[in-house]
């Protein structure tokens, strides 16, 4: 067991899941939940904060400011309070209350904002005041996970090496797609590996990141209402689209044997099992990314009025126990017969 004297020493980044007795298909799940910060966003966050001190851009009165819908914003808490800084996180209300009051614990102060911006989104209200602040204080420190080349550099250097070292003969990876950054830099790295892999990037529904009509987006995460600007399509070889629907139900088939995960992982799990139903497994040696655990959203997707009052009463019907069957555990084909009534319609793929 190691001795470590700051939160961000630790971070278990060789930990994968086999998902194939729950979804019926071959696929390994990266667990990146298991460090202080609770989430893969402490890579970016390690990598983005060191890589301003390195050039002088903090100083020990400055204040770092940063835009994100949770994750980031508990990773840049972590390391700004053992480094000694302040940090301001600018939210927006579909971040999860225990993630807030995860931030505020650790010493950080949230600003929530409400107005939404001409995407039906809340990230330009947010990007709005974060560059009202830095505006107005030069002490504010804005590191702009959207385009810090920090965010996506950290998993070129660890993400995508922690993978291959695991699988030297992987086929096809599947990552979720936020600010993109964990999805560039694993896909600049496998694009000079020693085989090819097929990058499936998988946004959600209502994201406009790889175009399309913005609309609804409840659980954070994932998704976008405005193209991010880390994003290089070319390093991208399919993009699939997941309703939230579809990311609630897989995450409560993986919660009811054991696996809390969180809704991005919930979201790249069922883009990622649908992908392979329908393009067969023979063979195939595929990995997820799953960002984060499922405990920050016990209020959420979890919990039951929050779910029946935004998608309905029955949205959980589909999701059942393992069952036995002539004295056989009949899980798999429950759970596929489950997976097969309900994908939504409306998921879409390009390329």
């Amino acid at each position: 067991m190691p001795v470590i004297s700051s939160p961000s020493a630790f971070n278990e980044g060789n930990l994968f899941v086999d998902l194939e007795s729950i979804f019926g298909c071959p696929l390994y799940l990266k667990c990146e939940g298991f460090n202080f910060a609770g989430s893969i966003k402490l890579k970016a966050a390690n990598e983005m904060v060191e890589s301003a001190e390195r050039d002088g851009v903090l100083r020990p009165d400055s204040v770092l400011v940063e835009s994100s819908s949770g994750n980031l914003g508990v990773a840049l808490s972590m390391i700004a309070a053992s480094k000694g800084y302040r940090f301001l996180c600018v939210t927006d209300a579909r971040c999860n209350l225990s993630t807030r009051l995860l931030m505020e614990a650790l010493g950080s102060q949230v600003h929530v904002v409400a107005d939404l911006d001409a995407n039906g989104g809340f990230l330009g209200t947010r990007l709005d005041y974060v560059r009202s602040l830095c505006e107005s204080d030069d002490r504010y420190v804005w590191l702009s996970q959207y385009t810090n080349p920090g965010n996506w550099r950290a998993h070129y250097r660890t993400t995508g090496p922690e993978i291959a070292s695991h699988f030297p003969r992987l086929d096809v990876l599947f990552v979720g797609a936020g600010t993109t950054g964990t999805l560039m830099g694993c896909a600049r790295f496998f694009r000079r590996w020693h085989r090819p892999v097929r990058i499936v990037a998988v946004d959600s529904v209502g994201s406009v990141a790889f175009g399309g009509e913005p609309g609804r987006r409840m659980i954070p995460g994932l998704g976008m209402s405005m193209r991010p600007p880390l994003l290089d399509e070319s390093l991208v070889d399919e993009v699939i689209r997941v309703e939230e629907a579809d990311t609630i139900r897989t995450c409560h088939r993986m919660a009811r044997r054991g696996f809390l995960f969180g809704g991005s992982t919930g979201t790249v799990v069922s883009g990622a099992t649908d992908w392979l139903a329908e393009h067969g497994t023979s063979g195939v040696t595929a990995v997820a990314i799953a960002p984060d655990l499922g405990e920050r959203y016990l209020d959420t997707i979890y919990q039951t009025n929050w779910l029946q009052d935004l998608y309905g009463e029955h949205i959980l019907d589909q999701v059942r126990d393992p069952v036995q069957v002539d004295g056989v555990d009949g899980v798999d084909g429950a759970w596929r017969e489950a997976g097969s009534a309900t994908r939504s319609p409306e998921r879409r793929r390009r390329r």
